[in-house]
């Protein structure tokens, strides 16, 4: 009989997701704050101007994931994140289980790769589902129309909805480095309300960095400008530029975080339990 690796992690930690209600707390937000912004535009026409593609969101309905990224960036989708990787080792700890885990004939690494790769998928899962519903809720307001670029180009329903997909799989990469972020504090401080706060409040100051005079020049390599690097796939022709930043940025935030939780986790004492 083979011993258990880290798939073997990995499916046990998808079976443990789907036990807890973190997991349908964060998925449930992920499906509701979408729904709830394409009735809004549906009881009052007129989109948040403000912010790019706003002003379409009553011609098209392929938009509407579009803006709901923009909103979603400081604090809905981190939180949503945060989540599970922030609890997803932490909680191990709170429950006295962790020993029990390492007796199963799997080793440190196999366990720790395994929670990364449930977590990630979470992850994965939770923006995809609200972009999935975002999309399906504006095309039953607005209709499956032809999407405006950012360039002032129109291009086809079709090629819209690429465009939409192909944003969602850009956002993503600052999102799994909030992800690992959130793993690393999980890991660390074994606590997991100490790790989902604390990945909103390193967001949220991400954020502010920009506004402190004298930091402006760091802006392109903070985490939380990334999360706007989907849009220069809205661009005719296409500007890769801040995407495959976008790609070593949220690397460079990521690979430490995975790095220093994972020496965490094998230098761990987990005698008393």
């Amino acid at each position: 009989m083979s011993r258990p690796g880290t798939l073997t992690v990995y499916r046990w930690e998808l079976r443990k997701l789907r036990a807890q209600k973190r997991t349908y707390l964060g998925l449930g937000a992920a499906v509701l704050v979408p729904v709830a912004f394409a009735i809004a535009v549906a009881i009052q026409p007129g989109g948040p101007t403000e912010v790019p593609f706003g002003s379409y969101v009553d011609d098209t309905g392929l938009v509407f994931p579009l803006v709901t990224l923009l909103f979603g960036s400081i604090w809905f989708y981190p939180l949503i994140a945060a989540l599970v990787s922030g609890d997803i080792v932490a909680n191990e700890d709170n429950n006295g289980t962790l020993k029990t885990i390492l007796t199963r004939s799997v080793e440190r690494s196999q366990v720790f790769f395994g929670k990364v790769l449930a977590a990630f998928s979470y992850s994965i899962f939770a923006i995809l589902l609200s972009g999935t519903v975002a999309t399906v809720a504006g095309i039953l307001v607005s209709g499956f129309n032809p999407v405006p670029t950012l360039s002032g180009t129109i291009v086809t329903p079709e090629h819209g909805l690429a465009l939409v997909a192909a944003s969602l799989g850009v956002y993503l990469l600052p999102v799994l480095a909030i992800s690992s972020f959130a793993l690393l504090l999980s890991t660390v401080f074994r606590n997991s309300a100490a790790a989902v706060v604390g990945t909103l409040m390193f967001s949220l100051l991400l954020q502010l960095v920009v506004i402190i005079p004298g930091l402006d020049g760091l802006q392109p390599y903070l985490l939380s400008t990334q999360f706007n690097s989907w849009q220069g796939l809205l661009r005719t022709p296409a500007d890769w530029e801040p995407i495959i930043r976008a790609a070593w940025v949220s690397a460079a935030y990521a690979i430490p975080s995975l790095v220093i939780a994972l020496t965490v986790f094998l230098r761990r004492d987990v005698a008393g339990g």
